[in-house]
């Protein structure tokens, strides 16, 4: 069976399912373009518990967890099977780290689809998520990642949603295509990591611009699932898609492995001057 790729999407606004931009574009692309799997396990940062778990019930619901977007948002579903036996798989894959069984309480959150709807319109492939535990440190995320390593030579694509950049409290509508100093200079830092030396990824905490970059870290972790798996196989990361939203969202998506997809990735116009913005949360 191929060995899949692995992906990391700056999944941005859930708006983004509904439009068609470079970045949705560069996500129809990849999905195009990759042999089909047997399954997709998503790491969405919309699904931050105290726990760690997987899915495994067999029609997952599609989750609409925002507010305040119009009724077109809350209209999409994305009815993909669920893999239960391929739940059952990851929680024995990864012992002695201990994965919960979720057969009724989560499904596919925006996280998942609002990049799945663009990369595998057909909604046909089963996906399954995993959680991310918000009580475990970084290193912990970064060595599941690469436990998790194994299914991709099974079929396995695996997903993380999130962005690298993910300050909401600073979202300023002035930029709708570039960022703030701080937000390019942690979005930087976190490139040359992924693209160089992915085993890294979880000392990027380190960074002056950390906290506020991510401000809390549930965006932030599903790309040290990407890292993890990268140092599993001895690979780095290729850039898919950079750029900015509102001067403090990172838009930036990872491939590990795979084709080299020919998308424009070139970031946004120039950014305006580092002035504090009015505090908005969406």
């Amino acid at each position: 069976m191929t060995t899949m790729p692995a992906v990391f999407f700056g999944h941005g606004s859930p708006m983004n399912a509904l439009d068609s931009n470079r970045y949705t574009e560069s996500w129809r692309a990849f999905g195009s373009e990759v042999t089909r799997p047997r399954a997709i396990l998503v790491v969405s940062a919309h699904w931050y518990i105290n726990a760690s778990a997987v899915t495994a019930m067999a029609r997952p619901k599609t989750i609409h967890d925002f507010y305040g977007f119009p009724d077109e948002l809350f209209a999409v579903r994305y009815p993909a099977p669920g893999d239960p036996q391929l739940a059952e798989e990851i929680a024995e894959l990864v012992q002695p780290t201990w994965i919960g069984i979720d057969v009724d309480s989560w499904g596919i959150d925006h996280g998942a689809w609002s990049v799945l709807v663009h990369a595998f319109p057909d909604a046909d492939i089963p996906v399954v998520q995993l959680s991310v535990n918000a009580t475990k440190p970084f290193d912990y995320h970064l060595d599941l990642g690469a436990r998790l390593a194994p299914l991709r030579a099974s079929g396995v694509l695996i997903v993380g949603s999130g962005n690298v950049v993910h300050n909401l409290q600073r979202i300023d509508p002035r930029r709708p295509d570039s960022a703030f100093d701080w937000a390019q200079r942690f979005d930087d830092a976190a490139a040359a990591v992924m693209t160089a030396s992915p085993a890294d990824a979880a000392k990027l905490d380190e960074h002056p611009d950390f906290v506020r970059a991510a401000p809390t870290p549930d965006h932030f972790i599903p790309l040290l699932y990407a890292a993890g798996l990268a140092a599993a196989a001895g690979q780095t990361a290729d850039v898919l898609v950079d750029g900015y939203a509102m001067g403090s969202l990172s838009m930036a998506s990872y491939t590990i492995g795979g084709q080299e997809l020919e998308i424009d990735s070139r970031r946004g116009a120039p950014p305006l001057p580092d002035v504090p913005a009015d505090e908005t949360n969406i």
